[in-house]
């Protein structure tokens, strides 16, 4: 009873993991976060291969979801210390584009209550484009902090997947030992018929007359 609980818990919350991977991969490639693009489709992948192995009572599988887990959760801790600029890391840098454009995140032009300023191009100067970038006001959250909040989002589920992952193996593996013990898989039962011998001695018969 305890097992089925905990499988169903642990399916619930990798269907939930891909729900919030799926999400936040829309917003990565829209703002072409190449190296959370990445992150999210290793994480998309190992999360599939753990809800198989939870519902095909397949414990390897769950433990690659474990451990994939922890690094799931130390990928985002770094995000979020790359969002807070903590440890020499800045969010202004191209990291997460592998320095190939200087696009930043999606929700820094279009979070919450954000208004994009613009200003015509000036006199005496020919570009391509018609208008300039100017600047972003009247965001009602700073784009970090939503960023901080999906990652912590996320370190919260995997945390959480990581302890029921544990316990659904530990769970499985007892199963397995306890049948074995009782003969489950034995190609010998413990109670079986023993087989007469293939062959029979003939002794000869003699009649009393």
């Amino acid at each position: 009873m305890g097992c089925c609980s905990g499988r169903c818990t642990l399916i619930f919350i990798c269907t939930l993991q891909l729900v919030l991977a799926l999400e936040r991969q829309v917003f990565d490639f829209l703002g072409y976060q190449w190296a959370p693009i990445l992150a999210n489709f290793f994480h998309i992948i190992i999360v599939i291969l753990g809800l198989f192995g939870t519902i095909q009572y397949r414990p390897r599988y769950i433990i690659v979801y474990t451990v994939w887990a922890a690094l799931w959760v130390a990928w985002n801790v770094f995000i979020i210390c790359f969002y807070l600029d903590v440890g020499g890391l800045s969010k202004d840098s191209d990291l997460l584009t592998f320095n190939i454009s200087a696009h930043h995140s999606w929700w820094s032009e279009h979070g919450p209550g954000c208004v994009r300023r613009e200003m015509p191009q000036a006199p005496g100067v020919r570009t391509t484009e018609s208008h300039s970038y100017i600047t972003v006001m009247g965001c009602l959250m700073d784009y970090q902090y939503i960023e901080v909040m999906h990652s912590s989002t996320q370190i919260l589920v995997a945390l959480l997947g990581f302890v029921y992952a544990c316990y659904v193996v530990s769970a499985i593996t007892e199963e397995e030992d306890s049948f074995d013990f009782i003969g489950g898989f034995d190609p010998f039962p413990l109670y079986h018929v023993n087989e007469k011998p293939s062959h029979l001695l003939l002794k000869p018969m003699y009649l009393s007359t």
